[in-house]
């Protein structure tokens, strides 16, 4: 079994990627948040993010959000000009801004669209495709009459999010709807959505056992030890935990600190982290982090939480799933 971590555009940059392979673990595949085009061209950060100089990990894999044959083929060109040998296509965004262009999930609402994308990725032999996706985009429908081509099309897995593009990340999965969808698919499929736990994971390998594994965002991001403790089966002691959490944060500290233009820039990245870091930690102890103005200011209220693990350092993720947003 095995889990891939979901990529977070504004999270899962290089720096945390390779921070959290070297610090955590157990994840078998990272992938990058995905690369579109604009304009004539490619997005500077994007491609600072994919370069195999901050990518040398084999486990990274490469994701590209394509509307058209022609830009899966361009973002095609440009993975394998980087080294790469495997690519991820975003069918899944839930985002307005992207849907509204039948970009990520919007384009399930478009089926011949869907249609001319996906049979384009049989002209590329050279590159080892995947496919994050939901179950629609306004309904169920509109993926499953796609479903008999998607399992002859070349692809190396399929990651379903249960969830429509509509509901973002609200409500609750859709187990009826993915369950049909597993009955059917013939390729190796992954779970995703709302994992946040071992148990929650036990779960839905126990439901679906034929599946591949799961793929984990937002859980991560929450508790990133969640991946490595359930491939080694016992939870971390809580001082590990902590000296794990602590060398994880200054480390990610340190690379953005030397790729941040001032202490404005420096401060905006690594704020981000606590957007998702341990929701359940001692609310008058994180708010003075995501408040913080400047870099003293940050690193002083970052001491004070450690100073107190007992406020987060027992948390296992079934207690943090209610907070994810």
């Amino acid at each position: 079994m095995e889990i891939h971590f979901a990529p977070l555009q504004g999270y899962t940059d290089a720096p945390y990627r390779r921070l959290h392979e070297q610090i955590w673990g157990g994840a078998d595949a990272y992938y990058t948040p995905f690369v579109r085009i604009e304009g004539d061209g490619f997005r500077n950060k994007d491609l600072r993010d994919i370069s195999r100089t901050s990518n040398s990990s084999e486990r990274v894999v490469p994701q590209m959000l394509p509307g058209t044959p022609d830009e899966l083929k361009r973002l095609t060109e440009l993975f394998l000009r980087e080294g790469y040998d495997r690519a991820d296509i975003n069918l899944g965004c839930p985002f307005p801004m992207i849907a509204r262009r039948q970009r990520g999930a919007g384009i399930w609402s478009d089926t011949d669209k869907a249609e001319a994308l996906l049979s384009s990725v049989a002209l590329y032999p050279e590159m080892r495709f995947s496919l994050k996706m939901r179950l629609g985009w306004q309904t169920f429908d509109e993926t499953r009459r796609l479903l008999p081509l998607l399992c002859e099309l070349p692809l190396t897995h399929i990651a379903l999010h249960a969830r429509l593009g509509v509901q973002q990340y609200k409500g609750v999965p859709d187990f009826e709807s993915f369950s049909r969808f597993y009955e059917q698919c013939t390729l190796p499929l992954f779970y995703n959505g709302d994992l946040c736990t071992p148990e929650q994971i036990d779960g839905i390998m126990a439901r679906y056992p034929a599946l591949r594994g799961v793929m984990i965002g937002r859980g991560l991001l929450a508790a990133p030890w969640l991946a490595s403790e359930y491939k080694n089966g016992v939870p971390l002691a809580n001082e590990e935990r902590l000296n794990r959490l602590r060398l994880f944060h200054d480390a990610l500290c340190e690379e953005y600190r030397q790729s941040s233009q001032g202490e404005h820039q420096w401060l905006a990245r690594i704020r981000t982290l606590w957007d998702y870091l341990l929701p359940d930690a001692d609310k008058r102890l994180r708010k003075p982090i995501v408040k913080a103005t400047r870099i003293e200011t940050y690193r002083l209220a970052v001491e004070r939480l450690w100073e107190n693990p007992v406020s987060y350092t027992h948390l296992r993720a079934h207690e943090t799933a209610a907070n994810l947003v």
